[in-house]
């Protein structure tokens, strides 16, 4: 989520600068639901072969996505078989050559026939990353904003400047992901779309875990789906743009492309680096192949969904504090029911959360948890690999309160070791910078939770999330082992010392020495660190 707090305190900075722009009235939003039953579907017919060729006593199957190839060839085998149905709920959805190619074919399922709905969280879809709204043209498909900001899409900060009299609502996004097929099969997890979340970016590419999942969970993922997507909070596209305006928009970026670049500087034989690496990113992304779904190892074990209702969002027509269903909005979150079970822990708790600020109730379940005798270990962002500095403010300064409670700290390196495998990881990623995004927890080698959620006071009172509950000892060790070899070889371990002072034992065999100050980080951003951060109020972050 990199520009999430970044953003908020903008908007915060700015607020006497612009007025709030108005958002339509009176949008038709026709009522649609999920496939009833994804029998006579291929996709259904193959989860039922698949359990019963392995003779499953649980009706859903899950698979662990833990690299960008698994997770991006899932997803085109996922468009490629579907022939009903698709929906797509994510936060954000960047406009390239990753998207581009899924898009595609995602609007190629929608000519032969599939009813495509697509549902995004509005916070990102300005500039370049507004063109993705042209799926919304394409005959079959659906596509409508959550939780839309008014004004122009030209530049990400001009839209937020024209919302700055709705900040308490701008600033709450739906933060969930799914990509459903024939509500047969489906993917969830930490994952957006979009380059960086599948190890095509230059500069920088998240660690992510995504979940494969088949059977009847998946009707429940729909259900959380349709309850979005019919919510009075979405918007059709045609409701905010036209097709000419998105057109005019696309035409104004190439052009800016065009003037970049000057062919008297160079033969028709050559290309500048940048127009190259983009070229390159494009033919790697189109030699990725679909998965083969029919060799898909499912293990099979009871779960649950824990999904936030649209209404922890107030609409835009009516205050944070009011509205028809308020009553919902203060019910029991994604977090909050994480922390229940944490509540239930007896030997260890493995939480991986990026974003990690915990608030007033998630310390007392560590100190409960610890009163128990259960080991913590926590695995977040360092300084260096946190794609929003900012937040990593939030969470040092709970750094000494939370090692005395005996919880154990761990912060990721930006640069992995080629022997450093899952959690999204592929080994080396050469000069690119890596940035955790994986959100889980394993709970008593038995529980595994993975989901859109941070383990942060955003999460849990501000954006709303979803998390998927497997029931398996099987996935559970296999995501512990995964973490574990995390921590060993690519993890900074936080410590105090005699006198409190804060020590980064370094990860074992990386030959580096232990630090005393925020490793791998520039003394610039050390510097921010210390200005802005205790203005960064927790639960913006």
């Amino acid at each position: 989520m990199p520009l999430k707090p970044l953003a908020a305190l903008l908007i915060s900075a700015a607020l006497a600068l612009a007025g709030c722009a108005d958002l339509p009235k009176n949008v038709e939003r026709p009522v649609s639901t999920a496939l009833p039953s994804p029998a006579g579907t291929p996709l259904g017919e193959l989860v039922d072969a698949q359990r019963a060729a392995a003779g499953g006593r649980h009706a859903s199957g899950f698979v662990l996505l833990s690299g960008p190839q698994a997770a991006y060839g899932s997803r085109l085998a996922l468009v490629d078989a579907a022939q009903k149905t698709l929906d797509l709920q994510y936060y954000a959805i960047h406009a390239d050559a990753s998207s581009q190619r899924l898009l595609r074919a995602v609007a190629a399922a929608a000519r032969r026939g599939v009813r495509v709905r697509v549902l995004l969280d509005d916070f990102h879809s300005a500039g370049r990353d507004a063109l993705v709204m042209r799926l919304a043209f394409v005959p079959n498909v659906e596509m409508r904003m959550f939780n839309p900001i008014a004004g122009a899409r030209g530049s990400a900060i001009g839209r937020m400047l024209g919302a700055l009299g709705d900040f308490a609502r701008v600033q709450q996004r739906m933060h969930n992901k799914l990509f459903i097929a024939d509500n047969a099969l489906g993917v969830t997890g930490g994952r957006n779309l979009g380059d960086a979340y599948f190890g095509q970016a230059d500069a920088g590419n998240f660690v992510d875990l995504d979940v494969l999942a088949a059977g009847p969970v998946v009707q429940d993922l729909s259900r959380s789906f349709d309850s979005y997507w019919n919510n009075e909070r979405a918007y059709p596209v045609q409701s905010l743009v036209t097709r000419e305006e998105l057109d005019a928009l696309r035409q104004g970026f190439e052009a800016a492309d065009a003037a970049q670049h000057h062919p008297e500087d160079h033969t028709a034989a050559s290309q500048p680096p940048q127009e190259q690496a983009q070229a390159d990113r494009r033919a790697r992304v189109w030699d990725q192949q679909p998965m083969d779904l029919a060799q898909a190892r499912l293990t099979w074990a009871p779960a649950a969904v824990l999904a936030d209702r649209p209404a922890k969002i107030p609409p835009p027509t009516e205050p944070a504090d009011a509205g028809s269903d308020a009553a919902d909005a203060h019910a029991d979150t994604v977090v909050d029911g994480l922390l229940q079970l944490m509540g239930q822990a007896q030997r260890d708790l493995l939480i991986v959360s990026p974003y990690f600020v915990p608030g007033p109730d998630m310390k007392q379940a560590f100190a409960a948890a610890r009163a128990r005798g259960v080991r913590v270990r926590v695995l977040t962002n360092s300084l260096a690999s946190n794609d929003a500095p900012i937040a990593h403010a939030g969470y040092a300064r709970h750094r000494p309160e939370l090692l005395a409670l005996g919880v154990e700290l761990y912060e990721m390196r930006s640069e992995l070791p080629s022997r450093v495998n899952g959690l999204g990881a592929t080994g080396s990623t050469g000069s690119s910078r890596a940035m955790l995004h994986s959100k889980l927890i394993v709970m008593d080698g038995r529980l595994l939770a993975v989901g859109s959620m941070n383990l942060d006071m955003r999460s849990q009172h501000q954006n709303t999330e979803l998390a998927l509950l497997i029931r398996s000892g099987a996935l559970s060790r296999q995501a512990a082992a995964q973490i574990d070899d995390a921590l060993r070889d690519a993890a900074w371990r936080v410590e105090a010392d005699g006198d409190g002072r804060l020590v980064w034992r370094a990860p074992q065999a990386s030959g580096l020495p232990d630090a005393t100050t925020e490793p791998d980080a520039s003394l610039p951003l050390r510097l921010m660190l210390q200005l802005l951060g205790p203005l960064a109020p927790d639960h913006l972050l």
